[in-house]
């Protein structure tokens, strides 16, 4: 990246290809003695490549598709209906039997099971606690989970109810441009995060809540963002430090104690935004495996990426595919009949690797199964 700024090795399709294959995990941030921020320097380098470099015209078409789509909410509820028609008459049984085309068969391998729809939701902007208010948060809506995971939502918002939290979803917070930023489109992806800045700066939340980890890890930086805008800056700081992963948040409150038992085996993935971005390691850990009847089994590699890592699994979906089929393996090698996880993207990319292996393993978000064990009412179902 350094050479390619300083001009000493030219920005060509063999140095940007070398970089488009970054994962952008973040793995090695945890591992480096030096404390480099690499996410940082490759959101940068992207940004750098997408503004000199042209690409081919099928990547260009690639690209602006994938940014287009997953960030703008109205698309992705479009998006949303299209898979439920898709799987109500069958087309994932013919993509999964070969009947269509290699490229299209690669995207519908990802559809849900028709038994699991995709669901979406419009999340009331302040909903009441059951009692007395102890906290207010802000909850993200964002694009792809209030499209797609709409049940996930909906889950988080009975879970934060249940323990005295007043949920504030504002309805100018949509997407919180991480995505974009991930991919280099950088003007677009800050012109998001300025609007989920000003929808969140509120000095009577408590924090600010994300149920989908590259989400909550983007907006921890918003602060490093915004370093240079004087006037954004400080607004940037203060959401930026009231940011929590759901899970997170839920484990600090003073009474959460299981209200149901779970008699299930139970492994835990962990997503590469929420360990290596936020630090969240732990503490979904131990709400899990004090749920009584949860008989925990340890997931091998559960700190590596499986390839969903944002669109990479759609930019490149043949190494993507590798590491999903490795994360799948090791899945099935646990013997659990659920592997729980905090990020969508990881959800279907490990459920269809699962699939692909002829494994009936579930794939569930941390949110909506600790919604089933720590509530008294009974958490939705897909």
């Amino acid at each position: 990246m350094r050479s390619i700024d300083q001009g000493t090795i030219p920005l060509d399709d063999a140095s940007v290809r070398h970089l488009d294959l970054c994962l952008g995990c973040r793995a090695c941030e945890t591992t480096c003695p030096s404390g480099v921020r690499y996410g940082t320097l490759i959101e940068g380098a992207r940004h750098f490549i997408e503004s000199r470099h042209r690409r081919s015209w099928p990547e260009r078409v690639q690209r602006w598709l994938v940014n287009r789509t997953f960030p703008n909410p109205a698309v992705m509820r479009i998006f949303g209906w299209s898979v439920r028609c898709m799987t109500r008459f069958g087309v994932h049984r013919l993509a999964r039997a070969g009947w269509v085309p290699a490229p299209l068969r690669r995207l519908l391998r990802y559809l849900p099971d028709p038994k699991a729809p995709f669901r979406s939701v419009r999340l009331p902007e302040r909903t009441a606690p059951r009692g007395e208010v102890r906290h207010r948060v802000g909850l993200l809506a964002g694009c792809v989970m209030q499209s797609l995971f709409g049940t996930t939502h909906t889950n988080t918002v009975r879970l934060l109810t249940e323990y005295g939290c007043e949920v504030r979803a504002p309805e100018g917070a949509g997407c919180c441009g991480a995505l974009l930023l991930h991919n280099g489109d950088r003007e677009r992806g800050l012109e998001l995060a300025r609007r989920t800045i000003a929808a969140f700066d509120s000095p009577e939340l408590d924090a600010v809540l994300t149920n989908a980890a590259g989400c909550g890890a983007a907006m921890r930086e918003y602060g490093e963002h915004f370093k240079e805008d004087p006037a954004l800056r400080p607004a940037a700081e203060r959401v930026a430090a009231k940011v929590r992963d759901v899970a997170e948040f839920v484990h600090g409150l003073p009474d959460v104690e299981p209200r149901r038992r779970m008699n299930v085996k139970v492994a835990y993935h962990d997503a590469c935004h929420l360990l290596n971005g936020q630090g969240v390691h732990a503490e979904p850990r131990r709400l899990l495996k004090d749920i009584p009847g949860v008989e925990w089994v340890d997931l091998h590699e559960a700190e590596v990426c499986c390839g969903s890592a944002g669109s990479y699994n759609l930019t490149e979906p043949e190494l993507a595919g590798r590491l999903a089929a490795r994360k799948a393996r090791n899945v099935t090698a646990t013997g659990a009949e659920i592997l729980v996880t905090g990020n969508p993207g990881c959800i279907l990319q490990i459920q269809a690797a699962l699939r692909d292996q002829g494994s009936s393993i579930r794939v569930v978000h941390t949110a909506d199964f600790l919604a089933e064990a720590y509530t008294n009412g009974k958490a939705a179902r897909d």
